[in-house]
């Protein structure tokens, strides 16, 4: 199960026709305007710095955002990701997500010298540990454990790290 907090949601309409109740138009207004700038900057230091300076994300030293990623508009806040990782292009990172009679809230923990796929999701309250790779396309819906290959939708675990070493020395062995 995803960590995430559950907010019900009371009045007329579903969670996201009362949006603005939960978040500040104004805060999503500046950061869609940042993201946008980000998305199409080819610069990773300029991104990294839009991010963290006016997203409030964590993001480590020598981390790579592809072209048209797209982070969590109205929680970025709540992102982190560690050192020298990759964000492969147009991938979405969620923090957030709106269902009809709730709303929820997850941190997003991506490790350090992690590798995530074009084109794929990561939903809120997810954690993909250190050295992980998760291949492209595919929905991260639940944690991924440090070194473990994983792909598909929904993700799954291809191999654990102990079973990528055990390939690594098989090869070195041929």
């Amino acid at each position: 199960m995803r960590r995430t907090e559950r907010f019900h949601v009371k009045g007329e309409g579903n969670s996201l026709w009362n949006l603005y109740k939960s978040v500040s138009f104004f805060k999503v207004m500046k950061n869609f305007v940042v993201i946008q700038i980000a998305r199409y900057t080819p610069s990773f230091k300029v991104k990294n710095w839009l991010y963290r300076t006016f997203l409030r994300m964590e993001v480590g030293q020598h981390t790579a955002f592809a072209l048209m990623v797209f982070p969590d508009v109205m929680f970025p806040e709540r992102i982190q990701v560690g050192r020298n990782s990759i964000i492969g292009f147009n991938s979405t990172i969620l923090a957030h997500e709106y269902l009809i009679d709730e709303y929820r809230i997850g941190n997003v923990v991506i490790g350090d010298e992690v590798m995530i796929g074009a084109n794929s999701t990561i939903l809120p309250g997810v954690t993909i540990g250190d050295g992980a790779v998760v291949s492209a396309a595919s929905l991260v819906n639940r944690d991924i454990p440090a070194g473990a290959f994983a792909g598909g939708n929904p993700v799954r675990i291809i191999y654990t790290a102990d079973q990528v070493a055990e390939r690594n020395e098989n090869k070195l062995k041929v």
